[in-house]
């Protein structure tokens, strides 16, 4: 019995092969098939890919241009930078230049009005000296003719006398101080 199954299963059919021509019209569908995925899908895919793509370049080609232009932006930036710090630094240095050249001409006028009052200050003494000497001249004049109307017993009330006679006191002093002052 056993003979006969294998006898028999040897003469069937495999279920698992297609037939021949089962073969033959799937490789006609499958190459039908093939051909209209390579004209009509493939190309569209492919275009799709490729703008994509393009797109993607673009983008980096933009992306790549941009960071360039930022890069010459912050290098003009640094510059501009650099050249404020250094006219800054010149201003500053300009205001430490006027500084000093203020602070002398402040120091000079300071000086020019310290000498002129001083100048003002010596005037103003030696006429409030002559003053002095004139009003003391004035008053031992006076005294010399009270001292003298006194001893002498003679009025001097003639003011054209009195004054000729302490004029002539007075030059006799005078002429004394210098002789004292020479020795």
């Amino acid at each position: 019995m056993i003979d006969s199954i294998v006898l028999a299963a040897a003469e069937a059919e495999n279920p698992l092969l297609p037939k021949i021509p089962d073969l033959v019209w799937s490789s006609v569908v499958f190459v039908i098939l093939l051909t209209f995925f390579w004209v009509k899908v493939l190309p569209n895919f492919k275009k799709t890919l490729d703008a994509r793509t393009e797109a993607i370049e673009g983008r980096l080609a933009e992306a790549e241009r941009i960071q360039a232009e930022v890069a010459t932006q912050t290098a003009d930036i640094a510059k501009a930078q650099e050249n404020s710090r250094a006219e800054a630094s010149a201003i500053r240095e300009q205001a430490r230049a006027e500084g000093v050249a203020i602070l002398a001409e402040l120091k000079e006028q300071a000086s020019v009005e310290a000498a002129r009052i001083t100048a003002t200050a010596k005037q103003q003494i030696e006429a409030e000296r002559q003053a002095a000497l004139v009003s003391l001249r004035a008053e031992v004049g006076s005294l010399a003719i009270d001292l003298a109307s006194a001893v002498v017993g003679a009025s001097l009330a003639n003011d054209k006398v009195a004054g000729k006679v302490v004029d002539d006191f007075l030059a006799e002093l005078e002429a004394g101080d210098k002789a004292g002052k020479k020795k």
